[in-house]
């Protein structure tokens, strides 16, 4: 690798929700280039099985090695759970994914040791969050919650519809009347929810966003490993976002999104990697 310092990090998700992570890596490490994959022509994976969200995520990161980036974060809490122990063992570049990094802020915000997950069926039924969160506190009660219209919602921009609200009560009620005082966001595209979901939870449950939390740990390992970016830029531009389909859509979208407006977008037939 010519320089790992410049050398990008790659991100990648099963769609558009990745882009919360990328959103948040870019305002905590703005020297850093970004590199995202969105896999937008096999999306959902919180429905597929474990070893499909293998086999993905394997061809995912072949395709990454080849933008010769030095760290890769699984933006994708589906992918995070059923994916991650395999890929670390098969690939020699420090692969990160969002379920630990958020299980241990909301391990640490929890005071009455109560804590609330929402995702995708597939996170839900892992149960990942619920092992997570024992390993760092066996105390800890967890009350787990697929929420599964939120991701349609945010991804056809209903963020801001009325039927969204009812959406967000409908799911969220039986939670609201425990007395969890602590809720993680355990799918990538809720923190576009994010207020909504305060406004209804009110104040007294704290929301923890694994993208803020993912990314405070991506700076910290950069720093480890001595990889971190001086502000040196790459040859390449800032951020490159690639996807498995419907670029023009995902653009639109990201730049909904992303703070700054979105270049080109390139579509890769992931199933050569």
């Amino acid at each position: 690798m010519k320089n790992r310092n410049t050398a990008p990090v790659g991100v990648f998700d099963s769609g558009v929700g990745g882009l919360t992570v990328v959103r948040e890596i870019a305002r905590q490490l703005p020297d850093e280039n970004i590199i995202y994959f969105g896999d937008t022509a096999r999306v959902p994976y919180g429905s597929k099985s474990q070893n499909t969200i293998i086999r993905f995520s394997e061809q995912i990161i072949r395709f990454l090695k080849t933008k010769h980036v030095k760290a890769i974060v699984i933006a994708c809490n589906t992918a995070s759970a059923l994916a991650l122990d395999a890929v670390r063992d098969e690939f020699d570049i420090p692969v990160m994914g969002v379920v630990i990094p958020g299980a241990r802020a909301a391990v640490e915000a929890t005071r009455n040791r109560k804590i609330g997950v929402v995702g995708t069926d597939a996170t839900v039924q892992s149960g990942m969050y619920t092992k997570v969160i024992h390993e760092m506190a066996s105390d800890v009660t967890v009350i787990e919650k697929a929420c599964p219209l939120f991701v349609p919602l945010v991804e056809e921009g209903f963020k801001e519809h009325v039927v969204t609200r009812e959406v967000i009560e409908y799911y969220l009620e039986s939670m609201r009347n425990t007395d969890i005082d602590a809720m993680i966001l355990g799918c990538t595209h809720y923190p576009l929810l994010r207020s909504k979901i305060r406004d209804y939870l009110g104040e007294k449950i704290q929301i923890v966003n694994p993208a803020y939390e993912t990314a405070m740990d991506l700076k910290e390992l950069l720093r480890e490993q001595n990889m971190e970016n001086g502000g040196a830029t790459s040859e390449h531009s800032r951020y490159s976002f690639y996807v498995s389909d419907a670029a023009e859509k995902f653009r639109k979208f990201a730049n909904t999104v992303m703070p700054f407006d979105v270049p080109t977008t390139n579509v890769v037939n992931i199933e050569e990697y």
